[in-house]
């Protein structure tokens, strides 16, 4: 039955609005459940998906009509969950309906329910995103540990071979064999400190903590492999801008995932890579003029 003889038809747009985000997330968490791996997890997913399929049912007693979800919407987040994990997709969306707040406000007069349904949006579904536990999360520990070794160690060593060498495939090749070496070493230490404190996940932690060693002294050695020999600066100003959208992507995952803050780890991460490049680029200039090297 419609309800909308007391409803004005600005706070009908904003119903209408609402009725198709909620019947759009309440799909996006039935399809991520699907594939979503853990009993609980795929449960905590559906009972989410039911709660937003309740709020739509009570949207729809105001509009009397039927919608389909936004496909774009839920190939998005399906997309997402495959690639960066379901919490984190999860958590992207539902960060997103803390900007629906004006919403509710202009409803709570004429529309009641809208206030029970905002209250439970903040508090239970809240808690049920907190009963989420998935796997990678669980190493994230071990990505940041390869990720900010590699970035500082590579950007510092990057800088220092770019004035002490200026020859980019000269650079790339030092900085290739260092950071090979240097993954094989932050991964075997990572599997000793893991089977150390009695933990059987030792070889999981290594490989996490390996793989985004290695994916990032690749990223950061690419310039190095596309600049011509003579374009050294070129090739260093472009790595240091990859250090800083690396920060800026996994500090944003990490913040979005295990919901911390953003701007203050992003600019800690950022300001130690950025300052042992600068000093490592001056080590290079002093080495080479100190030793009258001419490669």
């Amino acid at each position: 039955m419609e309800r909308t003889q007391n409803v004005s038809e600005q706070s009908l747009a904003t119903i209408r609005k609402m009725q198709q985000s909620e019947l759009t997330e309440s799909v996006i968490y039935e399809e991520i459940a699907k594939f979503a791996k853990g009993i609980e997890n795929k449960e905590t997913l559906l009972r989410l998906a039911k709660e937003e399929r309740a709020h739509y049912e009570i949207w729809k007693g105001y509009t009397g009509i039927d919608m389909k979800p936004e496909k774009a919407k839920v190939l998005k987040y399906k997309l997402l969950a495959r690639i960066l994990g379901f919490t984190f997709a999860v958590k992207l969306m539902e960060n997103g309906e803390e900007n629906a707040q004006a919403e509710y406000e202009l409803l709570k007069d004429e529309v009641p329910e809208s206030i029970h349904i905002r209250e439970q949006e903040m508090e239970h579904e809240t808690s049920l995103l907190g009963m989420l536990d998935e796997e990678r999360l669980q190493y994230v520990g071990s990505m940041v540990l390869g990720l900010n070794d590699a970035l500082v160690e590579l950007t510092g060593s990057l800088a220092g071979f770019t004035f002490a060498m200026q020859n980019t495939r000269l650079i790339a090749l030092s900085g290739l064999i260092l950071g090979i070496s240097a993954t094989f070493s932050m991964a075997s230490s990572e599997f000793l400190a893991a089977r150390s404190e009695g933990r059987t996940d030792a070889l999981k932690s290594c490989a996490y903590t390996g793989i985004a060693y290695l994916i990032t002294v690749v990223l950061l050695i690419a310039p190095y492999l596309i600049f011509g020999n003579a374009n050294y600066i070129a090739a260093l100003i472009c790595m240091l801008v990859i250090v800083i959208l690396i920060i800026a992507g996994f500090t944003y995952y990490t913040s979005v995932a295990q919901d911390q803050p953003f701007k203050s780890r992003f600019l800690e991460m950022a300001g130690i890579s950025i300052s042992v490049a600068v000093i490592s680029f001056i080590v290079g200039v002093l080495a080479k003029q100190f030793l009258g090297l001419d490669i």
